[in-house]
């Protein structure tokens, strides 16, 4: 019998796939990481206690069965791994790459709390699904049964997408509506390329349209087609459109020119990307080469920001965020990230008003932690009297995202909202106030990770289709 190739995180540390040099990889939008070598890779896979609690997999949204893919990867076999993976997870190599791994599988790996370095489980998740990518193990859906029940989903975004692929599956004609013209969401125009190369979401896409998922891109519900004609066309709607409203800067001058929102200034960067022409890129407005860049906020979404301002080639790059560094809400590996490649932070420091017109200065004004607030976290407090100019040309708001009206915005009665304006739904099921009609992902949620929302469009399909099941049984009586 073959000796069992685990429990060997004693006597093999922890390693991660190396990271490109920071004066090499701040002048390129590549991933920054290198990809895993076989041998590597089942090292590091080896490294796996299979512990009889896998808390790795219970920390995951998706509930990952992590333990069994990484035994396969460290005993060779690769595409059972991949199948493992996959089986739960509709996108494994994209949450390898920009899943939170340190707030959630990795942050609570058994061997982690006992002191020997977590499994590299983001990593070696990505090594599989590529590796699974070269060798022709993805292919597109094979649908055994066609059925003549259709699907209509806005939004083509991790939960739309991951909704369409399960009811693919289930044999349903299934329509995905988006606004812009590429599907992906912000997978394709929020998330750099240094973090998510543009053709492994591609990839993905056109595995779904040679599925037979159709897609409607450059379609805006409540202009180019009414909520109420989709409704009209399918016989369940999945509202997956996520929250892209920013929340906006107080103070004087906050309405100057140069003080741009971050969904615009990552959307143009990415353009660039697929070689598209970007009037907003070539006339220097959303453009940070040879400026003075300041970015407002501390999540993730800033630190994309910051990191492109990088490697547009700004004359300097500062992120101002009104906590320590502790208490900030993005990836403490991006702040690493960003300062390698010459981001300076400025903690503890909010934006108190703008002077010029276009902006040549951040009135900032320096700021304490008190109390706790209601989520336990420490309160800003000003410190008085200790305002600073901080001279920028180029102002970026990275505040996080708030829900569009949808009701107002579509036209539509009765589908409920909550008081944050999110749309109301059922836990587990997406279902909303309106029948057929479901929604997932960060416009229920709020603003939240690309793995939550692949997960609630999983749940959501599977409800569909209970609801369709249920709806043919119906007219069949």
């Amino acid at each position: 019998m073959a000796k069992q190739p685990m429990l060997k995180f004693v006597n093999v540390t922890r390693d991660m796939p190396s990271k490109r040099a920071a004066d090499e990889r701040n002048k390129d939008f590549h991933e920054i990481y290198a990809e895993f070598a076989d041998a590597k890779a089942k090292e590091q896979a080896s490294r796996c206690s299979q512990c009889g609690v896998p808390y790795c997999q219970a920390h995951c949204p998706l509930h990952n069965n992590i333990p069994d893919w990484l035994r396969m990867t460290a005993m060779g076999r690769l595409e059972e791994a991949y199948g493992i993976s996959q089986a739960t997870n509709t996108f494994p190599e994209i949450c390898g790459r920009i899943c939170p791994q340190d707030r959630l599988c990795e942050g609570n790996c058994v061997i982690e709390q006992s002191g020997h370095g977590t499994v590299t489980i983001g990593a070696v998740e990505k090594y599989i699904t590529d590796t699974a990518w070269e060798k022709g193990w993805v292919q597109p859906i094979a649908v055994t049964t066609e059925r003549d029940q259709s699907v209509g989903i806005i939004g083509a975004g991790p939960g739309g997408l991951a909704a369409a692929d399960m009811l693919r599956r289930a044999g349903l004609q299934v329509t995905v509506y988006d606004r812009y013209d590429r599907a992906g969401g912000l997978l394709t125009y929020g998330i750099p390329g240094f973090k998510l190369e543009k053709d492994v979401v591609m990839r993905r896409i056109d595995q779904l349209a040679q599925s037979g998922v159709e897609f409607v891109t450059n379609c805006n519900v409540g202009e180019d087609l009414s909520f109420d004609a989709i409704r009209g066309k399918h016989d369940a709607v999945v509202i997956a459109t996520g929250v892209y409203k920013t929340r906006d800067l107080e103070g004087p001058g906050a309405e100057a020119t140069g003080i741009v929102r971050a969904i615009d200034y990552l959307t143009v960067s990415n353009k660039l990307s697929f070689g598209d022409e970007v009037p907003e890129y070539e006339d220097g407005t959303l453009n940070a080469a040879g400026k003075k860049v300041v970015v407002i906020g501390g999540g993730d979404t800033a630190m994309d920001c910051v990191r492109t301002a990088i490697r547009q080639g700004a004359e300097s790059v500062k992120c101002l965020y009104r906590r320590d560094r502790a208490n900030m809400p993005g990836s403490q590996r991006e702040v690493q990230n960003a300062e390698e490649e010459g981001v300076e932070f400025v903690w503890l420091a909010a934006p108190k008003g703008f002077e010029g017109e276009p902006v040549s200065g951040v009135q900032v004004q320096k700021m304490r932690l008190g109390a706790p607030d209601a989520s336990g976290r420490q309160s800003p407090e000003i410190i008085e009297g200790a305002d600073y100019l901080e001279p920028a040309d180029l102002v970026i708001k990275a505040l996080g995202f708030e829900p569009e009206e949808l009701p107002k915005l579509w036209g539509v009665d009765g589908l409920e909202v909550t008081r944050w304006g999110t749309v109301k739904a059922e836990f587990k099921t997406g279902k909303t106030s309106l029948d057929g009609v479901y929604a997932v992902g960060d416009i229920v949620r709020g603003a939240s990770l690309v793995v939550w929302a692949i997960k609630d469009g999983r749940d959501c399909a599977d409800a569909v289709l209970a609801y369709l099941n249920d709806s043919r049984a119906v007219a069949a009586e």
